[in-house]
């Protein structure tokens, strides 16, 4: 079988992607999601802060609750 292009190369079709001006509805549950984890996160770490510095127990300490625990969706 032979292959030959009907179209000129003038003319060929142009393929324009429309841009979303919000994002999609998961997108945004997405997002919400994360938020709220993450501000509960900095809630917990304040509050547990709350009772003097900074210290590199109280850091090893958020790690352990926050990085080793799953999320509890």
């Amino acid at each position: 079988m032979a292959y030959a292009r009907t179209a000129s190369p003038t003319h060929d079709f142009i393929v324009e992607k429309r841009e979303r001006s919000r994002p999609g509805f998961w997108r945004w549950f997405l997002n919400v999601m994360l938020e709220s984890r993450r501000r509960h996160a900095d809630r917990e770490i304040a509050r547990y802060l709350d009772n003097g510095k900074f210290t590199d127990e109280a850091e090893r300490e958020i790690e352990r609750r926050f990085l080793s625990t799953p999320p509890r969706f």
